[in-house]
């Protein structure tokens, strides 16, 4: 059940505070979705290989996904308003060492350090506005910040290849940095609120959890260099199932745990948290591999690269209110989860007819399809992973739930990278052979070059005798490759679509606790997800 918080302060006005915190947010899904269209400029200007560039966007991911739930419960202890400056102040730190950085390398230490940034910066966000709006209001202001969300996640792709194509890659954080200055500048106007209750915070689950995400993406990364059997990545993987087993004892034995297991045993719970991961991989690593195939081998600049991702992206700032009025309606919410997850599937499957010189008409209709599917899925999946659960468990399970969402995106960037690259060395490895034999890259470093969206820089390093040609042979291993990848995707994407429609038609024992019908609001008074997350 939830308990009252203590309020330290009076706040101003409900609106400056919606705003200031709406400014911070922003910066969260903006840096999932716009760091990636930087890549392949930043691998041109900085060199690095793609298991360095990865991490530009991977570091962000794991350290955001590690330390969702830490930073929730320091908020409760020490002061929500405390933990969104500190967010603020640590995510500038991080942009201005970003712009600065000499190599790739510090890029993703900096990267890292805005991970760890987005997490006090969206726990606090949200407990800030459910100490601050009641009743209507509170649902209002949850929708504002639902939107902000849903906007940087669409427009990111798009910005940021607009703003490397005018200004360069270092624009992109420049202008993140611009929105975190005004968002630090509306602090004064925040109020200070904590939970005189709120317990402690679980250590040792933090530590076994972040260490076998770490560990696993590595692996993943290591994979294509060192060949998918070698000790090293063999070692890894062992590490990271040897951290999990760690964690899942070190849970059971928490008094207060980072993750309550048992709500695992709950099919419905499973089935949204498998529903996570099928979407990642339906969306978030499309967002990572696609801009890199457009600049590579379909020859697009940074701007068109970005306004092309806006037909994937562009969906997701009016599906969400489609899908959420749907349920409304009284369409069950698993047919809604599922008919978005057969969208993305079928999109992906449909983007297979992707080719060297293909133009916007060739990619519209595939891209607006998984587009609407991602909007549809938007919509109604916070509150689908809450009305699984009892009531007065709904805290913890949007806790577990936002923790999975974000550690399913990392996997799925680094695995749908990893993939590329693999199945590219594994296709032009014969062609290859005389390329390495004149003195060219080796074939991992040429894959790795390729899967980033340098076509043209392998060409032009290239010998002057193997040029002729080169580049086609180059992009159509790209798009062999990409192809592969896209039909797992959608592979994974309608097999998950039928799986959660099954097991979202489970209904608990009348009388059973948690027996909320899908499609319901898991509050009396409609209350969406973010509430919860403050209110265990």
């Amino acid at each position: 059940m939830s308990t009252p918080d203590a309020r330290l302060d009076a706040g101003p006005r409900p609106g400056l505070t919606l705003l200031v915190v709406c400014l911070g947010v922003l910066i969260v899904p903006l840096g999932v979705s716009g760091t990636p269209v930087a890549l392949p400029d930043i691998g041109r200007e900085l060199g690095g290989s793609l298991a360095s560039l990865q991490w530009v966007v991977n570091a962000y991911n794991v350290m955001a996904a590690s330390l969702m739930m830490v930073a929730g419960s320091l908020a409760d202890l020490i002061g929500r308003k405390k933990m969104f400056a500190f967010g603020t102040g640590l995510y500038a730190v991080s942009l201005v060492a970003t712009v600065l950085a000499p190599s790739v390398v510090v890029i993703d230490i900096a990267r890292g350090v805005a991970g760890v940034a987005a997490a006090a910066l969206m726990t606090s966000a949200t407990a800030i506005v459910a100490s601050s709006f009641d009743g209507a209001a509170r649902a209002k202001a949850f929708a504002v910040a639902g939107v902000t969300l849903g906007s940087g996640l669409a427009l990111g792709p798009t910005t940021s290849g607009l703003l490397v194509g005018a200004l360069g890659w270092e624009s992109v954080f420049y202008a993140h940095l611009a929105l975190v200055v005004l968002s630090m500048l509306g602090l004064p106007f925040l109020q200070e609120s904590r939970n005189p209750q709120a317990g402690g915070i679980d250590w040792p689950g933090t530590i076994t959890f972040s260490l076998a995400l770490v560990l696993f993406t590595l692996a993943i990364i290591q994979g294509p260099q060192s060949g998918w059997g070698s000790p090293t990545v063999l070692l890894l993987f062992a590490g990271s199932v040897l951290l999990v087993v760690a964690f899942a004892l070190v849970e059971r034995r928490q008094e207060n745990p980072m993750f309550d297991l048992s709500l695992f045993r709950e099919s419905r719970f499973l089935s949204v948290n498998l529903l996570n991961v099928a979407f990642s991989f339906g969306f978030i690593g499309l967002l990572l591999v696609l801009p890199a195939y457009l600049i590579g081998a379909n020859g697009e600049s940074s701007q068109g690269a970005g306004l092309i991702m806006l037909l994937l992206t562009g969906p997701v700032l009016f599906c969400p209110l489609v899908g959420g009025r749907l349920v409304a309606s009284g369409v069950h919410m698993r047919v809604v989860l599922g008919l978005g997850l057969l969208l993305i599937a079928a999109g992906c499957a449909w983007l297979t007819v992707v080719h060297p010189g293909i133009g916007v008409l060739g990619l519209a209709g595939p891209l607006l399809v998984a587009g609407v599917g991602v909007g549809l899925i938007m919509g109604v999946l916070d509150g689908a992973a809450v009305s699984t659960v009892p009531p007065e468990r709904a805290g913890m399970a949007a806790g577990m739930f936002n923790t999975i969402r974000l550690a399913s995106e990392a996997i799925a960037a680094v695995v749908m990278v990893a993939a590329v690259a693999s199945m590219i060395r594994s296709r032009i490895s014969d062609g290859l052979s005389q390329y390495v034999a004149k003195g060219g890259d080796s074939a991992s470093t040429t894959a790795d070059r390729v899967a980033s969206g340098d076509v043209a820089g392998v060409v032009k390093d290239a010998p002057a005798a193997l040029r002729d040609g080169f580049g086609d042979f180059l992009s159509q291993g790209h798009t062999d490759a990409l192809r592969v990848v896209l039909w797992a995707s959608a592979a994974l994407c309608a097999i998950t679509a039928v799986v959660v429609h099954q097991m979202l038609a489970e209904r608990p024992a009348a009388g059973k606790p948690g027996g909320q019908v899908p499609g319901q609001p898991a509050t009396a008074d409609g209350a969406p997800l973010e509430r919860t997350l403050v209110d265990d």
